[in-house]
């Protein structure tokens, strides 16, 4: 199916009953199941963290990539991995969301072990990885769609026009993905964690391909997702973007992880 082009200002493209990209019914079935499955709220620990991690390992043949490592993350609060490439942060990502298998420790989320298969924990995921891929005959505006309605999200076109404006591709909305700048991309995999139900975000190097005003957005908006009690856990190897988002900051590549908070990262290098 071609794509429909640029759209009018202000407006979405999307196209009439019948000609839009068909959503695929297995992913459809998915989701679906993801979202009206039965909740384990009840069994969830008060006092837990909403992620917990202990003692995290990561082993290539004889290589040690990840050891040791711990973090919590709570609702409303930001932990960021930082280090220099190659040190594991992607790995350690993916040990959570389930996409890679940790060679040994524990990942918890409300206190249960984490296991990705799981729809609550489906649900309560929203991850964007660098690796992201999109269905190359819907457009940016059914890819969203896609993702608000097999979500069940209430007012789910309102919700995607709103994402589509606050991360200027309303004029990009008609288009295929493969019609897209390196940085439209970007910002319309994180497009995709946003019209979703989260209680967690899982970001690998967000800001990767960001303009200074696409960057400017993002941590305004993880700032946002933090007040409205959600948690968010990203690598990152923008100092700005860190500094303005962070609650603890740990440095990959330090055998279990160097954590320092913002009070101590904003103490440091001051005059005594």
């Amino acid at each position: 199916m071609p794509a429909a082009g640029p759209s009018p200002v202000g407006m979405p493209v999307r196209f009439a009953q019948g000609q839009r990209g068909a959503i695929p019914d297995a992913l459809r079935r998915v989701c679906h199941a993801d979202v009206v499955a039965s909740r384990k709220s009840n069994q969830r620990r008060e006092h837990a963290p909403l992620l917990r991690v202990r003692g995290l390992v990561r082993r290539f043949g004889e290589v040690d990539v990840i050891v040791g490592l711990d973090l919590d993350v709570h609702a409303g609060t930001a932990v960021a991995l930082t280090g220099r490439n190659g040190a594991g942060k992607s790995t350690v990502l993916r040990c959570i969301t389930g996409a890679d298998e940790p060679t040994s420790g524990t990942i918890e989320l409300d206190g249960e072990v984490m296991d990705e298969r799981d729809p609550d924990v489906r649900t309560a995921l929203a991850v964007v990885m660098d690796d992201m891929d999109f269905f190359p005959d819907l457009s940016v505006v059914e890819h969203l769609d896609l993702f608000a309605k097999a979500h069940r999200v209430p007012d789910a076109e309102k919700v995607v026009d709103e994402i589509l404006h606050e991360l200027g591709l309303l004029p990009q909305s008609g288009q295929l993905p493969g019609t897209l700048s390196s940085g439209q991309k970007r910002r319309l995999a994180l497009a995709s964690a946003f019209v979703r139900p989260r209680r967690l975000l899982i970001l690998d190097e967000p800001e990767q391909r960001l303009d200074t005003a696409g960057l400017t957005w993002l941590a305004g908006r993880l700032q946002r997702e933090k007040a409205e009690g959600l948690g968010v856990l990203l690598a990152s190897h923008a100092p700005v973007l860190v500094d303005a988002v962070a609650d603890q900051v740990i440095e990959i590549g330090v055998t279990g992880g160097t954590p320092t908070s913002a009070a101590e990262r904003s103490t440091e290098g001051a005059p005594e």
